[in-house]
């Protein structure tokens, strides 16, 4: 008996290939093309509707009279394969029962000089290869044989055997099927949710057809069923028809079960149920085969076999390889181990039977194993950023089935460390709503003032830092410090470093004297507490220095970090990351003071050291190589500073992508050292580009945005558009002052490019009037001896003269 059609059955690219295998001629033959058949082998996970394309064949070629017998047998072992082969025999043959089966497949053997006998044999699921030794049909010019199976085993190919990996419907198909289904009985649907349940269901045939049944069957809407599959108290049985449709008879929640049994069955034992178990809370669409063979995921297997009685030490990476292909023999996981990221897939559909299957208990700590195993395999700096954005995607899947798991009894590592890839990956908004987010559910889930929740707040407004809410980021600190004092202690390292985040931010936000003054009473406390020698303290040294060079003095920040550089090489060493982050900033400030020759051999050398420390790829080595093109351009050497900002930019596109914002950083200056090599008009042009790309990427509020609207308007001006540059300032002032205040730098830096404009369109005396009004608030915020309240008093003494003599003059080309 062939199995009955299914209902809406679908013709697929399948049958044109299952066709092409069997047929006469062609390349899919083995032997000669005018004669000899293949032997087709149907593999794939159970529901993909594999007896359903043999069954198509068979009853096709049957009707058309290509085949004189035609036997269907369903061999899922030995004994019903015998059977069948029995029942063959004495129906076709007339043989006794006890000969009939090696009666029937003798007959299948050609046979010289009689007339021959064109026949198809379909073994339906076979479940071992091993228990159909002495049952295969033999190869013959006349027949051909076709086998289903959910295993992938070499021994199932070879000879005039040839595999077809029957996969899910495309998405085409599975709308069309729903749609054909729900027709038949009169019920339509909107078509943008029917392929929203396709995709719920992953595109599986068997779930597909079972789902069209339970919505006929339940008179439900196609958006509530999809909602009943979202509920996470919902099991898979749950949302299955009562009575199943086409003939089938497993549900979906059961049509697994048999192949984890069985593969759990093989070489190393008991593996393989644990291994998937572990999978099934990852990422469907790829999973590093790293994150299934690390420590924690060896632990828990390990702990999994004890459980089960076994005397098992230790399970090793080499086993829980060797289960990975024991599943994908059954046709339970893809496992590709040459993508080095992405080896093992999982339907979402076993993943969620798998999990189902689970007590709570176990629910449980495979989530937790499965968070482990993630955070051991990320990576301190995600230099790789493919394997970064598949560590992402396991996180969120596995956020999104472990529930509560993850909180118990505190908030998972690995739960912060996603939010922190994001940002590093230069997605600094995601970030800042991803550590928004984690903060309201730790806080809904410990209390809001559980240390893990306090640690939320903390990243949130750093990330609020990043993407430019500098004075959000500040009230947040300020917020966030007499509960963290009052909670861990004023003197807990969680808490100290919010002040020093607070002083950092309020540096950033325009308030440099403050921000000094209040890392120096930190660095009292931290001396006290840790030693002057602690990295810590150093740190607040390196920041203290650097607000030194803020407010103006760019010698004496030169010798701060001079004196914090000789420190660190001595208490951390010469490879240390925070040594080689001191020569990087000493180079800085040596130029900032007028030494851009000494900035350019000490960043030459420090890319060496970076290189062998580091790497070539490493973000900080391409930090460094953008340093010491602008140092070698701020030396004189232009061609160089555009030559290795091209070589850069190349490579930073390669490493980080186009959206990262040290990418969008490095088109910035090479638009700059372009202008100052003479190609004005070229530098327009791609830093109009390049705002668009700021906008969409970073928002239009963030500093390098400003800082670009500010370069571009720079850059009209020099194009002699200085009308243009007048408006774009003005615009561009209305912004800084909402968002940063009348008080800081980069508002007075445009404040002084606005009246250099005006000046240069002719409004003399208007120009001369904003640099007054421009002079006594430096004065009042920076101090009379800051660079530049200096270069507003020395372009003011110029507009004057100017203006007693009538004359116009080109103004300062001081921009950001």
């Amino acid at each position: 008996m062939i199995p009955p059609r299914a209902g809406c059955f679908q013709s697929r690219a399948e049958v044109a290939r299952l066709r092409e295998a069997l047929a006469e001629g062609g390349t899919a033959v083995i032997g000669s093309a005018d004669h000899v058949l293949a032997h087709g082998v149907l593999a794939g996970m159970g529901g993909v509707g594999k007896t359903q394309l043999a069954a198509d064949y068979a009853r096709t070629v049957w009707q058309a009279g290509e085949v004189d017998v035609l036997v269907w047998i369903t061999a899922s072992n030995a004994s019903t394969a015998a059977s069948g082969y029995t029942q063959a025999g004495i129906e076709i043959l007339g043989a006794e029962p006890e000969l009939a089966a090696k009666a029937f497949l003798a007959s299948l053997e050609p046979r010289f000089q009689q007339r021959p006998m064109r026949w198809l044999v379909v073994l339906d699921d076979v479940v071992d290869p091993a228990e159909l030794n002495g049952l295969w049909p033999p190869d013959s010019p006349h027949g051909r044989t076709l086998i289903t199976t959910r295993r992938k085993d070499a021994a199932l190919i070879g000879g005039s055997r040839r595999m077809i990996e029957v996969g899910l419907f495309t998405e085409g198909e599975s709308l069309a099927y729903l749609t054909n289904t729900l027709g038949t009985h009169n019920r339509t649907e909107p078509s943008d949710q029917l392929a929203a349940l396709a995709s719920d269901l992953g595109h599986l045939p068997l779930a597909l057809s079972q789902a069209t049944a339970y919505l006929i069957d339940a008179g439900m809407e196609c958006i509530a069923y999809r909602a009943l599959l979202a509920d996470r108290a919902t099991k898979l049985a749950d949302a299955t028809p009562d009575v199943l449709p086409d003939g089938q008879t497993h549900a979906m929640a059961a049509a697994w079960a048999m192949s984890i049994d069985r593969a759990d069955t093989l070489r190393p034992v008991g593996l393989a149920r644990p291994l998937l178990q572990l999978a099934a809370f990852l990422d469907a669409n790829g999973i590093p085969e790293t994150v299934l063979t690390s420590a924690p995921a060896l632990a828990h297997f390990t702990d999994h076999a004890k459980a089960a009685g076994s005397d098992c030490s230790h399970i090793s990476a080499g086993q829980a390889r060797h289960a990975l292909r024991a599943l994908y023999r059954l046709s339970l996981i893809d496992h590709t181990p040459d993508a080095a990221h992405q080896a093992v897939r999982v339907h979402q559909l076993i993943q969620r039977a798998v999990r189902d299957a689970l007590t709570p208990d176990q629910h449980d700590r495979t989530a937790r194993s499965a968070a482990d195993a993630l955070a051991v395999t990320w990576p301190v700096i995600d230099y790789d950023t493919a394997l970064a954005q598949t560590l992402r995607a396991n996180t969120t899947a596995l956020v999104t089935c472990a529930e509560d798991a993850l909180y118990r009894p505190d908030a998972h590592v690995v739960l912060f460390r996603a939010g922190h890839s994001l940002g590093e990956a230069g997605q600094v908004t995601a970030a800042r709503d991803y550590f928004h987010h984690l903060n309201d559910i730790i806080a809904s889930r410990l209390g809001s003032s559980h240390p893990d929740a306090l640690s939320a707040r903390s990243y949130l407004a750093q990330w609020q830092v990043q993407t430019g809410d500098v004075a959000g980021a500040v009230a947040a600190f300020t917020e966030l410090l007499p509960s963290q004092a009052q909670v861990l202690g004023p003197t807990h390292p969680l808490t100290l470093s919010t002040r020093h985040n607070l002083a950092y931010a309020r540096g950033l936000a325009g308030d440099a004297i403050g921000a000094a003054t209040a890392s120096a009473e930190l660095l009292e406390i931290q001396v006290q507490l840790l030693g002057s020698d602690h990295r810590t303290v150093l740190t607040t040294r390196h920041n203290l220095a650097h607000l030194q060079g803020v407010t103006g003095d760019a010698s004496g920040a030169a010798g701060a970090f001079t004196e914090i550089l000789k420190d660190r090489l001595r208490v951390l060493g010469p490879d240390h990351p925070d040594t080689l982050t001191s020569r990087s900033v000493l180079a800085h400030w040596r130029s900032e003071a007028g030494d851009a020759t000494g900035a350019v051999t000490a960043l030459a050398e420090l890319l060496d050291d970076r290189i062998r420390v580091l790497g070539l790829d490493h973000p900080d080595t391409l930090t460094t190589r953008h340093n010491l093109a602008h140092s070698q351009g701020a030396a004189g050497n232009t061609i160089g500073a555009v030559t290795r900002l091209t070589e850069l930019l190349n490579d930073r596109m390669r490493v980080l992508g186009p959206d990262h914002p040290d990418t969008l950083k490095t088109r910035s200056a090479l638009a700059y050292w372009r202008s100052e090599g003479g190609d004005q008009i070229g530098a327009l042009a791609e830093l109009i580009v390049l705002l668009d790309d700021r906008i969409r990427v970073l928002g239009p509020d963030h500093p390098d945005t400003l800082t670009n609207r500010h370069n571009l308007a720079y850059m009209r001006g020099l194009t002699g558009d200085m009308a243009g540059a007048a408006i774009e300032f003005t615009e561009l002032l209305d912004e800084r002052l909402r968002i940063l205040g009348p008080d800081h730098p980069n508002t007075f830096t445009t404040r002084y490019n606005l009246a250099h404009s005006r000046g240069m369109t002719g409004d003399t005396s208007g120009a001369v009037a904003a640099l007054v009004e421009l002079l006594d608030d430096q004065v009042r915020v920076l101090g009379p001896d800051h660079p530049g309240t200096r270069t507003t008093q020395a372009n003011l003494d110029s507009w004057r003269s100017r203006a007693e003599a009538g004359d116009a003059m080109p103004g300062s080309d001081d921009s950001q």
